[in-house]
């Protein structure tokens, strides 16, 4: 078995597909490729068409999409199952999978991490009205994830599933930002969910540190 993740290391979606092979255990080689390059490696155009990371390929079967490549990973592979067996909880995962994909993601990466972590970071001025916006963008976020998350330990249940890796990989980096992790503190539930998370050896082993260029 040959496993090879292709990807930008201080992508949120690689480091979503990264945790998932950490929580089952499997070994795996690294390609990097950078979607911000002016060039995308014609090689790696074969394996996604539209450039972006990250692709996964397992011996002769290659996919792309985060959202098919970590439940393909859960379902090929042994290791804890990352997907609840309730339908009720596995279409709560799934719909908190949606909701940080479609109104999470940006707010909380692109918006508040970029311009208030990065940016000055690198010694770069920040865009004060796309932080600020970001801001109320990311309270309407968290706002509905405090809602969705399960009264257990985990977000869709009681057990670990991609919801939590999904959701985790972007507040890894929003929390580096004081403001991003002000916003989180206020809200209990996912506060508490944050704590118990970060502590997993998982989130430790795929620390990309911080991006020097985009996030």
């Amino acid at each position: 078995m040959a496993l090879v993740l292709h990807g930008y290391r201080y992508s949120v979606y690689v480091r979503i597909v990264r945790l998932v092979l950490a929580e089952k255990g499997l070994a795996y080689d690294r390609v990097d490729v950078n979607p911000f390059a002016a060039d995308v490696p014609a090689g790696y155009l074969a394996l996604h068409p539209f450039g972006r990371v990250p692709s996964l390929v397992h011996d002769d079967f290659a996919l792309y999409e985060t959202g098919a490549i970590i439940r393909y990973v859960d379902r090929a592979f042994p290791g804890p199952a990352l997907q609840p067996a309730d339908p009720k909880q596995l279409a709560r995962m799934d719909q908190i999978i949606a909701v940080v994909d479609a109104y999470g993601y940006w707010p909380l990466v692109r918006q508040v991490f970029v311009h208030d972590v990065v940016r000055p970071h690198r010694g770069g001025a920040s865009d004060r009205e796309e932080l600020q916006k970001g801001l109320d963008d990311a309270t309407r976020a968290l706002d509905a994830l405090e809602t969705l998350a399960a009264p257990d330990a985990w977000l869709a249940g009681p057990g670990l599933s991609l919801a939590d890796l999904h959701l985790g990989a972007m507040v890894a980096y929003f929390v580096q930002s004081a403001r991003g992790a002000d916003l989180l503190a206020a809200r209990p539930r996912l506060s508490a969910w944050w704590q118990r998370f970060r502590e997993r050896p998982s989130v430790t082993a795929t620390d990309p540190g911080l991006p020097v260029t985009q996030a």
